[in-house]
């Protein structure tokens, strides 16, 4: 039996049927001639039943970013960089472009930080320089001037501000980014100072060190200003326990007599022969 408008009633539902098994596609045409044949496919759809809503395209609701992203660019994660390899061609190896790991030594009133910022301004690939005076200071309340005397909470900071440059490194060189650290490291103290760099940054860290005469970093230090001017006699000390460095296999630049545009062009030149033969430490 039909309905009055034309259209066929659905059959009875049967259980582990749907509602449009064996029903011809045909009727939602009305008017045309249905040809008789074998019933239409289990998924068809029911006469007289409107047409179900076309499947959902793909959503476009924000979503929150994966981790460990910056907008679409994937950061890959943080790790000991490995010892540079010189590249096959050309011969001999170009560091100012790079991704390099460096380490510059040197006493208070060396110039390290001065060096390290202009070599880090004009390299050709993206590099940055990473302060252990800065990121020391990043503690304000309750920081441990080493003025005030050096004690176990002086001391604590500062292994505290080197692995915390350490990681930024680490992630800096992870994502394509040379960096350049400078640090007061004494040769009498290899576990702490550049076995502490090692470990925080990895065994391609390249460490050179700069190491100007006396009365060159006592007028330096004398320009300083604030918790980072030292006394002469803390200068001295200092400058005296550097000169453990001579003879220890690191690349020493003696800047006295040298601008710091000078000093890091034979940063440059340094740094060649490191990434050619990597020093032994």
């Amino acid at each position: 039996m039909q309905h009055a408008v034309g259209s066929p009633l659905p059959p009875p539902h049967q259980p582990g049927h749907g509602p449009a098994a064996g029903w011809s596609p045909a009727a939602h045409h009305p008017g045309q001639h249905q040809q008789q044949g074998p019933s239409a496919p289990p998924h068809a759809q029911p006469p007289g039943y409107p047409a179900p809503p076309p499947p959902a395209g793909p959503q476009h609701a924000s979503m929150p970013p994966p981790p460990d992203t910056t907008g679409h660019v994937t950061l890959p994660p943080g790790g000991p960089v490995g010892i540079p390899s010189a590249p096959q061609a050309p011969a001999t190896p170009d560091p100012t472009v790079t991704t390099l790991a460096v380490l510059l030594i040197g006493p208070a009133g060396a110039g390290k930080t001065s060096v390290a910022k202009y070599w880090a301004d004009h390299r050709r690939v993206p590099t940055a320089h990473i302060s252990l005076d800065d990121v020391r200071e990043w503690v304000r309340s309750g920081f441990a001037d080493p003025q005030t005397g050096w004690n176990d909470n002086s001391e604590a900071q500062y292994r505290l501000a080197r692995r915390t440059c350490g990681f930024a490194a680490r992630n800096f060189l992870a994502n394509g980014i040379s960096c350049i650290l400078d640090d007061a490291v004494f040769p009498d103290r290899p576990v702490v100072g550049l076995g502490g760099w090692k470990r925080h940054v990895g065994p391609g860290l390249l460490p050179v060190v700069l190491l100007p005469g006396l009365d060159v970093v006592l007028e330096r230090n004398a320009e300083r200003s604030g918790n980072r001017r030292l006394s002469d006699e803390e200068v001295a000390r200092i400058h005296g326990r550097m000169a453990g460095w001579y003879g220890s296999g690191l690349p020493i630049i003696d800047n006295s007599q040298l601008d710091v545009p000078e000093t890091a062009r034979i940063l440059d030149d340094v740094l060649t022969r490191a990434i050619a033969s990597p020093p032994k430490w």
